[in-house]
């Protein structure tokens, strides 16, 4: 078996990179359309939401960041342009909406669509003993759960 210079199977780091490049490609969707509802949200509860989609960007930015930052570690290439991100997605892009309910329950879908992957990543970088993947895969999923709950909440 080749190994990495971590000590990994390099077969399962080449395939743990490509799925954490699938995830990238989902969470920049994910970020953009959390940016345009920061941007686009009205009504009463404007003040309160406006805040909230500027916490879950900037929360999201940092999440692209150690993606790829991870993929690099793993050898590999973290994908760049926003004609991959769209090959790649499953995340529904969310286009002009102000809507409170529509808002949240897009954060929501989004949410849940980047939980799935991340069960798989964490499926394929257990098998891999990858424990540095299976980590931020980990804090990710509990920090989504957690705030799909809050979110489902607020919905009612």
């Amino acid at each position: 078996m080749k190994t990495t210079v971590l000590g990994l199977d390099s077969k399962k780091s080449i395939k743990l990179a490509k799925e954490l490049n699938i995830l990238l490609a989902n969470f920049q969707v994910y970020y953009q359309n959390v940016r345009g509802l920061h941007w686009n949200i009205k009504g009463k509860s404007f003040f309160e939401l406006h805040v909230k989609f500027e916490e879950l960007y900037t929360d999201a930015q940092e999440k692209v960041d150690l993606i790829a930052e991870r993929i690099l570690t793993l050898q590999g290439v973290p994908l760049h342009t926003f004609e991959d991100y769209s090959k790649l997605s499953t995340v529904v892009v969310g286009k002009n909406i102000s809507n409170d309910k529509k808002a949240v329950e897009l954060v929501v879908n989004s949410l849940s669509e980047l939980l799935k992957i991340e069960r798989a990543i964490l499926a394929t970088s257990d098998e891999a003993n990858d424990e540095g993947t299976n980590s931020m895969m980990s804090d990710f999923i509990a920090e989504q759960e957690k705030t799909i709950w809050m979110l489902n909440a607020w919905l009612g």
